[in-house]
């Protein structure tokens, strides 16, 4: 079985995913090896067995120290060693009851309760024969422990043919305690008949293996192949196995090519039952300038539709002379109905609106006389759009304009009493729907600022400008086809921050007060007959509230007269710093009309509506947070945004928010993760049953309930859902969970994901995991992958031998 890393680079580094190996042995580095957070895997109390271990820089000592409680024999010739007798040489440490060692021929033979330790891996059997520099010899019926892995077993014997390479013959391997005899099971364990291992060659190949669950083999190999450290090896990955309602049961067979330093590629064959067979292809490069992934799914004939259905993606970036960079991403499907039939290839934050987009840019440092030194940025971008239309339901989106092409230079200082900057553009529209004409645009932005203050206050002026010319294809309302306007306007921002010391929450803190008052004048200019090519309607919120402008883009300014005004405070704890409170208000006050709004209307209203925004972390596990806009005119709250997360301890957590939007929106978000035995407990207790905290070495498996709700109450409907469970049973764990998601007021999809993960070795099943990270806030993971081994250690003394 392969690892499936990025491949390796010797210019940088390549961070992307690492293939699974289905069956690993011994020292494959298996990448679930970590620390549990709930039911941990701990070391055999074997491994410890007053065995002192090498110091840092041993692995540089080359002589050989023995001690024992009766040494006798010849220096130079045989020595023999007898009631705790311990051998080091480097980073190999041995322990036995009896041990002969010949210095001519660097052997050592032990017999009794003999200990091996080579690095972070135990080995303890009956009778051991050792070449102690070369590392050559045999260890008869030894349980072993791999520290990397935090897994172990049993064989009938090891060979070791040097330091890098060994035979296992016998053995069985696991992360739970092996156990034997009737009415018992081993959870899971791994069986050979025969294991090569290979370090140098990076291979081992495993005769006979078997994978047992609850002693049910799930998984059997007559011959296996599998990578031994971390490097890349071809060969197959593990089988992923899907259950959707839109494509019925899954199952994938990927296979992982090496096929070269800095080439690889990943073909999964898929059957689907509601689908039929399908091929998905991934291909990676790497080169010292530039890099990139090519992948694929090809669904030759759907039973579903009857159509060949495919998706095609393409990301490219890297380096040209000169300091240009660039990168490329391209993502198309076969049809509109690709996105909500949950066929893959197409992963995309916005599924319905898939962006091919081509841009190269340029940055350095110029020096201009007395401006100094001024940063330019040149860029140029390609961008076009697929919009995948629900014909079915009606329901359409609007996309947005494409750039064909954009070309665009930046001007900014860098320091000086004087902040600047000038910005130029062309930009070319079109769009996917033919009733929307296209266009060109040049436009330029400027602004000069000067701003004063210090720490405690700060004062900027500031002026700034916005200039479009228009060409059209099509005669705009007034008959045009070129047009033109320049906007200028001019602010005056000022902030201030002032605090004192105080006593709050049991603790001494520092509370902060910080107004802010902004003044901004932008002129009227009629753009009602301008075309709109990529201005929108910022949302209202706290940060938008001390904008200029309402609008986001080029193509529309709103006019304005006005003084926006808000006030936040805060408490910080004096030791730490950290923000225990903070409670903020603004509201903009109009001193004339604005007759540019984001609902096209003139506005006459003087004050704008009450911005209020809090949050809370000081009481211990929980934490809250709270907006809401409120229209005097109307005399009522019109958005309302609240969250509370409730985390008293690791996998602990609960999480509620509601969003109003008042004649638009209503909805409720839940998310968990929790001990299903924390919430029986007070039933527990009232039938008279024990239920304290079980600790680590009384662990007896912990079932989690996990979940994300996402509930309308304005249209009384789940818009998404995910309610599962997982079992750590401290060797392996199990997750459940299903996932259903709308795709349209009268349609959703449902999957459910089945994982089974084997600590030590793999996962098998579907990756749960990563739906989980992404849409239960707060989620932690039962096993930790940051979390390292700690090798056992234990006292004792040395004896060097001449």
């Amino acid at each position: 079985m392969p690892n499936r890393p990025a491949p390796a680079d010797i210019h940088r580094s390549w961070s992307g995913r690492a293939g699974v190996p289905v069956l690993v042995w011994l020292a494959a580095l298996a990448p679930v090896a970590a620390v549990a957070q709930s039911c941990p895997v701990t070391p055999p109390t074997w491994t410890a067995q007053g065995l002192r271990l090498p110091v840092v820089g041993a692995e540089q000592d080359d002589r050989v120290h023995l001690e024992a409680d009766s040494l006798s024999g010849q220096t130079g010739e045989s020595l023999v060693a007898d009631g705790r007798a311990q051998l080091r040489r480097g980073l190999l440490t041995l322990q036995a009851d009896h041990m002969e060692y010949r210095q001519r021929d660097d052997l050592v033979q032990a017999t009794g309760q003999v200990l091996l330790a080579r690095g972070d891996d135990r080995y303890q059997g009956s009778a051991l024969t050792l070449n102690t520099e070369h590392q050559e010899g045999y260890f008869l019926e030894p349980r072993f422990y791999l520290g990397r892995t935090q897994a172990g077993g049993r064989a009938d014997r090891v060979d070791f043919i040097g330091k890098n390479r060994m035979v296992v013959r016998g053995a069985a391997y696991s992360s739970c305690e092996l156990v034997e005899g009737e009415g018992q099971t081993t959870p899971w364990v791994l069986t050979t008949r025969r294991v090569r291992l290979d370090f140098d060659a990076n291979e081992g190949v495993a005769e006979g293996a078997v994978l047992r669950f609850y002693g049910v083999p799930i998984l059997a190999a007559p011959v296996l192949s599998f990578p031994v450290t971390e490097a890349r090896k071809s060969g197959w990955l593990p089988p992923l196995i899907t259950t959707s309602s839109n494509t019925g049961f899954g199952l994938s067979l990927p296979y992982y090519w090496n096929i070269a330093p800095d080439l690889d590629a990943t073909l999964t064959p898929t059957l689907l039952t509601k689908r039929g067979a399908a091929l998905e292809t991934e291909f990676r490069y790497l080169r010292e300038r530039w890099r990139g992934e090519l992948g694929g799914f090809w669904l030759p004939n759907d039973l579903g539709s009857g159509q060949t259905r495919w998706a095609l993606r393409w990301t490219q970036q890297g380096d040209l002379p000169s300091g240009v960079r660039y990168d490329w991403h391209a993502l198309r499907v076969s049809d509109d109905n690709y996105w909500k039939d949950g066929l893959r290839g197409a992963d995309s934050l916005t599924p319905r609106l898939l962006s091919n987009t081509v841009q190269s840019q340029q940055r350095r440092w110029l020096e201009v006389g007395r401006l100094g030194e001024v940063e330019q940025h040149l860029y140029a971008r390609l961008q076009q759009w697929q919009v995948l239309q629900d014909t079915g339901t009606g329901n359409q989106i609007d996309a947005p304009y494409q750039r064909t092409p954009q070309l665009g230079a930046l001007w900014s200082s860098r320091g000086g009493p004087l902040q600047w900057s000038l910005q130029t553009e062309f930009n070319h529209f079109t769009h996917t729907d033919p009733a929307r004409p296209g266009g060109s645009r040049v436009h330029a932005l400027g602004q000069v600022a000067l701003p004063l203050g210090d720490e405690g206050w700060r004062l900027t002026p500031k002026a700034s400008f916005n200039a479009a010319g228009y060409q059209v294809g099509q005669p705009l309302s007034d008959g045009r086809t070129r047009a033109g306007r320049v906007i200028p306007s001019i602010s005056v921002d000022s902030a201030w921050s002032l605090d004192r010391e105080t006593r709050g929450f049991g603790r001494a803190l520092t509370q902060t007060l910080e107004p802010r008052l902004l003044y901004a004048y932008t002129p009227w200019r009629d753009q009602s007959a301008l075309p709109n090519f990529d201005s929108a309607a910022l949302d209202f919120n706290a940060t938008t509230v001390f904008s200029e402008n309402v609008f986001s883009g080029v193509d529309r300014v709103s006019d304005a007269h006005q003084v926006t005004g808000g006030l936040t405070t805060r408490y910080l704890d004096q030791h730490t710093g950290a923000e225990l409170a903070r409670l903020g208000v603004a509201q903009r006050y109009r001193l004339a009309d604005q007759r540019i709004t984001a609902d096209g209307e003139t506005s006459t209203s003087r004050f704008s509506d009450v911005l209020v925004q809090g949050s809370l972390t000081a009481i211990p596990h929980w934490t809250l947070d709270s907006s809401l806009q409120f229209n005097a005119d109307a005399d009522r709250v019109v958005r309302t945004i609240t969250s509370v997360r409730y985390a008293p301890g690791p996998l602990r957590t609960l999480y509620a928010s509601h969003r109003l939007k008042r004649g638009a929106s209503e909805q409720l978000a839940l998310g968990w993760q929790w001990p299903i035995d924390d919430l029986l407990a007070p039933v527990q207790r009232l039938l008279g049953h024990d239920t304290r905290r079980r600790t680590a070495s009384s662990c007896d498996g912990r079932l989690y309930g996990v979940g994300a709700l996402d509930y309308s109450l304005k249209d009384r409907r789940v818009s998404g859902a995910i309610v599962g469970f997982e079992y750590d049973a401290g060797c392996w764990i199990g997750r459940v969970a299903a996932r259903r998601q709308s795709t349209s007021l009268q349609a959703s999809s449902t999957q459910l994901m089945l994982q089974l993960e084997l600590v030590g070795l793999s996962r098998l099943g579907t990756n749960a995991l990563s739906v989980l990270k992404d849409n239960i806030p707060g989620y932690q993971l039962l096993r930790d992958p940051r979390a390292a081994a700690v090798p056992p250690t234990a006292p004792g003394g040395d004896t060097d031998t001449p």
